[in-house]
Formats: structure tokens, C-alpha cells, sequence
């Protein structure tokens, strides 16, 4: 990896915008965790599941030892806390990641009371450079949340790498060396999620197979599947493709058929992380969709308002289940029924259109490949 990139030094200059953002200098006597600027350690992501589930629960702390957590006992429930900041913030997985890379490198993800001149806590942030108080650094909760704040004035953070949006929010030194904490930072973000939930909090989603607003299974349903099948039927579906024997359905209210129509009209668009939606067609990559952004806008077209996050979309409507879906549903996967990442919206006859992820483009799913991993169904019309 190269210093620095044209795209970071552009950030660093243009503007205002970053000029607002707390600058943390580090220098050569800095308490990271590590100044190497070696590449991307190898990630045991069942070894930290199991060792972020023990503390987590209370369990054998010692049990499973995991390279870059040599004090797990202190390490995750600080890595929980920023996650759990995150999710309150609505900071999608991406940037929880992002924090977590930083803590890892800056602190060791330990809440320092000391550093590089006054350098303190997990993001080893300077009261000097406007981060906050010494005690409100050292309140992780603060530090997490002051991070986010830096990150979200990041103009298009989303479309950086890991590594270029802490180098952005952080000014670190050492730049090159957040990219070996990314392999971790993602196996314990993916490792915490399902476990935020028994922190307590928020008042849970309803899950896919039952709340006090889900859908009972009417009779034209056999064998726990959809009526109209699961997609099979239509094989293998190419990336943008429309199988010859879809149909809209006919008998959809006209706002979820608006929707759908809509929604179909981006296939084949680039998948864009953070991307609005609004110009999925034009040349900027941040006017194409993500999976969010794409229920957004297709219902924003039928006239019905949704919110911006897989996060907050689970909550939109009423829950049904993953064996009654109509078209229109917004179908969630990924994650936990609570904090889902990944959504896309079932367009019928066994059919999803979905973005999928990066490098990927806007694209139908059939439904088949998609049942086992359903944690929630909303339906919003």
C-alpha cells in the first residue's frame, strides 16, 4: 500500500469540512498499540467468536487465545462498547469497523490514560485538538461517539478504503498501519452484533417467525413455502437480468407495484456502500444504491416514506413471516433480526431484488437462496 493516495491528500485539503473535524497527531513516542507497517495479520474468525461470546456471557475468559487480543478480558467489552455506540448512532457495520480498526491500532483497544503528549483513552484523542475534557475522553462512550461524529464529517467516507477513512478522521503518523487491523476489527464486529442485544436498550425488532404483529400462514400456503414458489424454477439468474416469466404482479396495490417497477429499473447499476440511490444511472458513484437506498428511493416513487438504514427499515411496517411474503415485503438478512445489514424487497413468484455488495451490481435473487438466511420480514404498504 502506498503512504498515502491521491484520494486521502484531496481529503486532507478541500475544504472546511475537514478543517471542523479534531485532529489527533501522533509522533514517533505514540501509545499504539503498533508502528508496523506490516500487512493484514490472519484472522481466526470462529477462535474470536468464541473467545467475544466467553467474556461476553461471563464464561472461561482464558479458554481461546486470539493473536492482537492479549487482555481480551478488557479489550472486547471496550470493542462492544464502541459497536454498541455505533448501532445507537446509526453507523452502519462499515464504520463500526472503521472505529474498531482505529481503537486497535491507537490504544490496543485499552482505555489508555496516557499517550503522546496529551493523548488519552481508546482513540487516544487530545483534549488540546478540541476531542473533549480529559474525563470525557476517558469515558469510552464519549471517545466512541466523538469518533463517529469525526467520521460522518468525512465527505464520502463511505467510498474510502478502512484504512483511508481512520487515516482521515485520525491524521495518524502512521497511516499504513491501520490496514493490518482490519481482519480483526471485522471478525469482532461480526462477532458482537447478535450479542448487543442482551446489553438491553432498545425494545427488540420482531423476528421472522413471530411477534405480536406477525401474520398467521393462510391456507394456500404448503409446506412453509410462499405461495408462488421460491424462484428455482427460473435457474440460474444472470447479474441485471429479468427472467422472460416475471411478471409484476397484477394484483399488488399500485404504490408496491410502483415500487417494485421502480426498483427493477436500476438493474445492472454498480453497487455503491453509502451510495443515495437518486442517480443510480449518472456518473457519480454516490448517487448509485446500496441495499437501503434502494428500498429508500423505490418507495420514495410510490409515495411512501422509509428510513435510510437496513437498522431503522426493520422497524418500518408490520413484521410478517419469511413463509407468508407478499410483493413489496422488505425481506433482512445478515447480522440479527435487531441489527440486520443486508435488505432487499420481494418482488414476487419467488423473486428478490436486492443490491448486493461491492463489486456487485443491482440484481435479482430467488428467493431459495436466500430462505435460510432470513432473520426478519417487513411488510411497509
Amino acid at each position: 500500500m502506498k503512504k498515502t493516495t491521491g484520494a486521502v491528500v484531496g481529503l486532507f485539503a478541500s475544504g472546511p469540512l475537514l478543517l471542523a473535524v479534531p485532529i489527533l497527531a501522533i509522533g514517533a513516542g505514540s501509545a499504539s498499540a503498533s508502528c508496523s507497517t506490516g500487512g493484514a495479520q490472519s484472522v481466526d474468525t470462529a477462535a474470536v467468536a468464541s473467545q467475544v461470546k466467553a467474556i461476553l456471557d461471563g464464561g472461561d475468559t482464558g479458554a481461546v487465545s486470539v493473536a492482537g487480543l492479549d487482555d481480551p478480558a478488557d479489550q472486547v467489552p471496550n470493542a462492544k462498547t464502541i459497536q454498541d455506540t455505533g448501532v445507537a448512532m446509526n453507523i452502519p457495520a462499515r464504520g463500526q469497523v472503521v472505529a474498531l480498526v482505529t481503537a486497535l491500532q491507537e490504544s490496543g483497544l485499552r482505555n489508555l490514560t496516557y499517550g503522546d503528549r496529551d493523548s488519552l483513552g481508546l482513540f487516544q484523542q487530545r483534549p488540546s485538538q478540541g476531542w473533549g475534557t480529559a474525563n470525557e475522553i476517558l469515558d469510552p462512550v464519549h471517545s466512541s461517539a466523538k469518533f463517529y461524529e469525526g467520521l460522518q464529517k468525512v465527505s464520502g467516507w463511505q467510498s474510502l478504503s478502512v484504512t483511508q477513512a481512520a487515516q482521515a478522521v485520525q491524521r495518524s503518523g502512521f497511516p499504513e498501519a491501520y490496514a493490518k487491523w482490519e481482519p480483526l476489527a471485522t471478525a469482532l464486529q461480526k462477532a458482537i452484533a447478535p450479542l448487543l442485544s442482551k446489553s438491553g436498550g432498545g425494545s427488540p425488532s420482531p423476528s421472522p417467525s413471530g411477534s405480536a404483529d406477525t401474520e398467521t400462514a393462510p391456507s394456500d400456503i404448503a409446506g412453509g413455502c410462499t405461495a408462488g414458489g421460491d424462484g428455482t424454477d427460473f435457474g440460474t439468474i444472470p447479474p441485471g437480468a429479468v427472467p422472460a416469466e416475471y411478471k409484476i404482479p397484477a394484483d399488488a396495490p399500485a404504490k408496491v407495484q410502483t415500487a417494485i417497477r421502480w426498483a427493477l429499473g436500476q438493474l445492472k447499476t454498480p453497487y455503491q456502500w453509502g451510495g443515495s440511490c437518486s442517480d443510480s444511472h449518472g456518473p457519480d458513484p454516490m448517487g448509485r444504491c446500496d441495499c437501503s437506498s434502494l428500498m429508500q428511493q423505490a418507495y420514495k416513487a410510490a409515495g411512501v416514506t422509509l428510513t435510510r438504514t437496513t437498522y431503522t427499515q426493520v422497524k418500518e411496517g408490520k413484521a410478517t413471516s419469511a413463509d407468508v411474503l407478499k410483493p413489496g415485503d422488505l425481506v433482512f438478512t445478515e447480522g440479527t433480526a435487531e441489527v440486520p445489514g443486508h435488505v432487499g424487497m420481494f418482488i414476487g413468484q419467488g423473486l428478490i431484488v436486492n443490491a448486493p455488495h461491492t463489486g456487485d451490481v443491482v440484481r435479482i435473487a430467488t428467493l431459495a437462496s436466500w430462505k435460510s438466511q432470513i432473520l426478519a420480514a417487513r411488510r411497509v404498504v
